[in-house]
Order: C-alpha cells, then structure tokens, then sequence
C-alpha cells in the first residue's frame, strides 16, 4: 500500500499545528529565565505592553487560574521559584509573530538566584532509590549472590558506560493554537503523540472537566518521545487565549525545544560480568546513575534490559536517582532500552574478548529459554535466529577477530555486533467501526507521527473486514473519537490495531456498526514475556591520521512478530538504525555547570545524521509467529531498531583500532586520545 496520507503530506496540504487557520489570531511568545535556581523578585512588563501590537504580558505578578493538581512543568507562573535556566517566567501575546517576539525581549525580569548543581556522578550525595523505574518497573531487582558468582568465574569485566544528555528533535516543532468557545469550551491543536492523553493533562492544568477540552493533532511532524506528554505550549497558548478573549498560537523555537520538552538524561552505568570457561555467564551486575529535575521525578528503566536478556544463576540490577536544578528528563526513542543496552552490549563485547570468544558466539551462548528477571516464558524469542541470520548476511565468518590490523591506506577498518530488544506491550484502547456510504469508516483516536499509522490501521481494518484497503477510511488525531493511548512504546499498532479489530469484527456480526474497548482483554491477557529481538551489525572506517569515524555498512535482523506492512517497517527500523548511528558518533547536548542549562541549544551545534553519514544501511526480519501479543500477532517496531546501534558501532570502533571509548558519543579526539 502507499501511505494513506502521502499525497496531502507531497502536496503541503497536511495541515499541522501552526498551520490552522484561525480569525483574528493572536501570538504568544515565552520569556525564559536567565538562572539555573532562585526567586523572581519582579516581573516589569510597562515596556512589552509600550510595544507595537501587545495584548498582554502573562506572568507571576498576576498568576493566571490553574489547577493545584496541574504537572509543576505546565503550572506556568504559579510560584516565583525558579527550578532551572531555560524555564517560561513570563509570556507576551501580540498581534503577529515578529511583534510577540521582539516585545518579550524587552519583559524585565529580577531575580535573587541562589546556588545550582547541575552535575551528574556517581558518587553525588543526593543519590537515591526511587520506588520505581519508567513506566512501573521495580528500581531494583536480584536473584543469586552475585559476589561469589563473579569470584567463580573463568574471566571477569568490571566497566563504566556513560552516556550524556540528548534531545528529540522532530521536524516539526512544537506548537499549540487554542481557542476558546462561547460555551466556554476549548480547543486545542497541539503537536501530541496522543490527543486523548493531552486532553486530559491539560484539563487537570486548567482545572476543566475532560469534556470541555478538545484536542486535534491530525499530522504530526515526528515526535520521538517529546510529544508524548503535554508540553507547555499547549497551556500556555489557552491561558494567552483566555486572556485576550481571541485564538492564540504559539510554535516554540528550536533554542526553546532544548530547555522545555524534555530530554534524554544522562547516565552513568556500572556493570561486572563473569563466565566460566566456557563462556556462560554466572554473574551479571548493572547498576545506572541518573538525574532528574527537583520539580517532577522521571526515573529511567536504564537496567531493565538486563533482566530480559542473559541467561546467568545471579542478576542484580539497580537505578539511582539525583534530583539537580535541570529541566525534567523525559522519554526519547526507547528509554531505558536504549543507554541501557548500549552499556550491557559493549560490555558483553569486552567479555567474549577478555575470554578469547567470538563475540556473536558469547551472546548465543546465554541464550535465555525463559525471561532472567522474572522467570516468565517468553510468547517467543528469536534472538539466536536474528544472530544467526545477521552474521550471515553480514560476512561475519570472514571476520579477523584481533583488534586494530585491519587497514586500507590511512584507514582502519573493524566490524561489531549487538544485540537489541524491545518490550512488546499494548495498552487499553477504543474503537469504532461504521458502515459509510457503502464503505466502512473506522475511528480511533490515534496518532499519526509520521510512522504512516493511517496505512497500518487500514490495512489491519481492511484484512478483518475482508474488503479493499480502497473502501476503509480511518479518522483519527482528534479527542472527541474513542479513546487511545498514545503513540509511543512501540505499542501504538498493538494497542489501536486490537481495537479496531474488535470493532470491525463486531460489525461483521451486526451489519452496521461495531464498537470495541480492549480493557478487559488486556487483562485476561497470559502471563508472559513479551519482547522483541534483534541483532545489529555495523562495519566502521577509522582514519589512523584524523580519528574521523565512517560508518560503511549496518546492517539489522529483527524478528518482531508479524510485520503488518514491510514499507512502513523498513522505514521504522531504519529510521530507529540511523537515530542509533548518530547516538553513538554525535549526538551531545552539553551542560553549563557555571550557569545552568544547556550549550548545545540548535541543529548547527547539536549534530543529527544525514544520508552521506551511512552508506550503505539494511533491515531485514525473520518470519515469526506469535499468537499470544494481540489478534494481529504484531510486535512494536519503532524502537528496537536504534536498540544495539551504538554498541554495534562502538564494538566496531574498538576492533577496527583496539582502543575502547566508554563515554558517548565516540569523537575523533577520544580516538586519539590514546597518542597524545
């Protein structure tokens, strides 16, 4: 199928959150503090208001009416207390854009700062236990003695992993237009991965009942985590709105994306390992250091995938927790999954060298036949499959496995694996399914991020009914039809798609319309483990005079249930592969431990990849059947595909020079750095 709305999408006819009309509009722009923490002693807006065009100047001297149950992120200028640089002090609403924007450099605002800490160790002493880990994970988890399975081992490796703070950054930026009725109802076009779940956190903020909220975001222009949530903006332009008394838009800036809509937190990741002879591990000790904001605790499930993925007789895993004068942490591509998996593969490639094992052979090996943590079956893994299937495709057997000989002219060539997996979950969703005009109409308030979720969802519609994808229309992105989850943690097609099939095939039965909510199924739903796997393989290219890194091939092998469309999935998969490329050789937002915030605040500093940094890059996935996920049979795909990436490329950097770089991303000065 071509993508449902590939040619509105062409054409510049999709219309995304900035771009609805609106008459009489107004701009909101945001003022931002200058300190890290403190007070505001004064908030002087004579001179925005003396401006061209200026509506009004929102702040905390005349605090505007929110909820006390609102997030402490989108409770916009309740309190004078400052929790970090970066964070919207005041706002101006004008009558265009470029007026907006110039009256906000001339609010005046006082501070009495106070003494930050914005510094992540491991060794901070406001380190603690949270009591869970995203999204309800326990903090810690053990089973066997971990000590004496380490002092019985053939070999052992003890290694520190650090990765620092990265940033989402989607192509369409965040943006909000609200608009209030007479009735006193508001409407909202945001940039949401999930309108249902925005509705109802801006309805707290506002202290409105759900049903007087309503939220559209039809097109959304990439998300990654950072739309998952409601973000600012979207409170800020209906208090503006409510305010003036006429619509307000507001799109936040790049610069403004960095401090407001959350972030990947850095990490800092212990682990020791142990095998015996023959390889088998007989310890394994993962432990993470993270940060959040001293507003809201966001801990990541950093360790989890230890507990999913090697077979060993002791685990322990851990998180600790730091609460720093920083903006909140949030979700970006696979959190959790993916700094965790970059630190337990990389070390999983120190142990099959220190041992003398082939690296591919280490992770065959371990092998789990049930689920290490928790002891739960899996509905299937196919992690040796993918490892397999992956070596083979790769050339793997042509392999030299010593480190740093391999060279052709200036440039040192070396190749590494990984492997990667992703929790296959779904969540409790609503549906409805209508005949149409002599069509069929289906409805669901899903979410479009650019993953084409209009073509899957036609596609699964169209299988259940048993009609042309031609004669399916699927209406989503708006609050008012049934209810969805957000689009995020690989569970979007799951949890949607289980719906519309419910729903579909209730109309079968009654001919004219058929309605589904899957709260119940899920949770007759057998106990199991449910994840997907993967192998990634990459191929690297070290200049010996310059340190510069080329990736030449990557290569990955996912075995992810029932792929419900391959174009869509080799997208997903290589756009999650490309995300995992520039974690491991660029991505980088850097702190100001002087004054708080963050250095690195637009796309000419905070480098992504683009085409000519890879040149040659695969997905490819094994037949996989798996009855026991969801009446698809399907798997999520959009993460797992940057889980293992940059340990692949980072075993590859290590084995093309025999030096090993443990802190992210790999530059070319840490490649020198050795000679010098």
């Amino acid at each position: 199928m071509n993508r449902i709305e590939g040619r509105v999408k062409v054409t510049g006819l999709a219309t995304y959150a900035a771009e609805y009309p609106a008459e009489g509009v107004a701009y909101a722009c945001a003022v931002q503090s200058r300190i890290a923490k403190g007070r505001i002693k004064r908030v002087d807006g004579g001179p925005a208001l003396e401006s061209p065009g200026v509506l009004a100047v929102l702040s905390c001297e005349d605090p505007p009416r929110m909820s006390e149950d609102a997030d402490p992120e989108l409770a916009l200028f309740q309190h004078r207390e400052v929790a970090y640089r970066g964070q919207i002090v005041a706002a101006v609403v004008a009558d265009t854009y470029e007026n907006a924007r110039a009256a906000a450099a001339a609010v005046r605002v006082d501070y009495d700062p106070d003494d930050h800490d914005v510094t992540l160790s491991a060794d901070h002493p406001g380190l603690y236990k949270p009591d869970v880990v995203n999204p309800g994970f326990p903090t810690d988890t053990g089973k066997g003695d971990v000590e004496a399975g380490l002092a019985a081992a053939a070999t052992t490796v003890e290694v520190t992993y650090e990765t620092p703070v990265l940033h989402n950054n989607p192509m369409e930026p965040h943006a909000a237009l609200a608009y209030w009725d007479a009735e006193g109802r508001l409407l909202v076009y945001d940039t949401a991965q999930g309108t249902s779940t925005s509705r109802d956190m801006i309805a707290t903020a506002l202290g409105l009942p759900p049903e007087r909220v309503r939220v559209v975001s039809r097109h959304v222009g990439g998300g990654f985590g950072s739309k998952g949530s409601t973000r600012p903006q979207a409170v800020l332009a209906a208090l503006a709105a409510r305010a003036v008394g006429r619509p307000v838009k507001i799109a936040l800036t790049r610069q403004q994306m960095f401090d407001v809509t959350g972030y990947r937190t850095p990490t800092i990741q212990r682990l020791r390992l142990g095998a015996d002879a023959q390889g088998r591990l007989t310890a394994l000790e993962h432990v993470a250091y993270e940060q959040s904001s001293t507003l809201v605790e966001f801990a990541e499930q950093t360790t989890v995938p230890g507990r999913v993925m090697y077979a060993t007789p002791a685990l322990r895993t851990a998180h600790r927790l730091v609460r720093l004068d920083v903006a909140t942490p949030s979700w970006m591509r696979a959190p959790g999954e993916c700094p965790g998996m970059y630190a337990l593969e990389s070390a999983m490639d120190e142990l099959a060298y220190a041992a003398g094992l082939d690296p591919v052979e280490l992770r065959i090996v371990n092998d789990a036949e049930t689920e290490p943590g928790t002891g739960l079956p899996f509905s299937s893994r196919d992690l040796v499959g993918c490892l397999r299937e992956g070596a083979r495709r790769f050339g793997w057997e042509r392999r030299d496995p010593a480190p740093g000989i391999r060279r052709e002219g200036e440039w040192l060539v070396g190749t590494g694996v990984a492997a990667s997996t992703y929790p296959a979950r779904r969540s409790p969703c609503q549906a409805v399914a209508t005949v149409w005009d002599g069509d069929f109409l289906v409805q669901v308030a899903a979410a479009d991020i650019g993953t084409g979720a209009r073509t899957a969802l036609t596609r699964i519609a169209a299988d259940t009914l048993e009609v042309s994808p031609e004669r399916v229309h699927v209406e989503l992105g708006d609050s008012d039809l049934p209810r969805a989850p957000v689009a995020g943690g690989s569970m979007g097609t799951a949890s949607w798609g289980s719906a519309v099939v419910r729903a579909c095939e209730e109309l079968k039965r009654d001919g004219k319309k058929g309605r589904a909510d899957t709260t119940e199924e899920i949770k007759g739903d057998a106990e199991l483990a449910r994840h997907a796997f993967g192998a990634q393989f990459a191929e690297v290219r070290v200049s010996s005079v310059t340190g510069e890194i080329r990736v030449a091939r990557l290569l990955g092998v996912f075995a992810a249930g029932r792929i419900v469309d391959p174009t869509l999935a080799r997208s997903q998969f290589i756009g999650g592969m490309t995300m995992g490329l520039g974690m491991a050789l660029m991505e980088e937002t850097l702190t100001d431990a002087e004054f708080g915030g963050f250095l690195h605040r637009d796309l000419a500093q905070y480098h992504v990849p683009v085409c000519a940094d890879v040149r040659d890059v695969e997905a490819v996935w094994l037949d996989e059947r798996d009855g026991e996920l969801n009446p698809m049979g399907s798997k999520g795909i959009g993460e797992i595909g940057i889980v293992g990436t940059a340990a692949a490329i980072g075993n590859a950097v290590f084995h093309a020079t025999g030096h090993r770089v443990r802190e992210l991303p790999i530059t070319p000065a840490k490649v020198l750095m050795p000679r010098f």
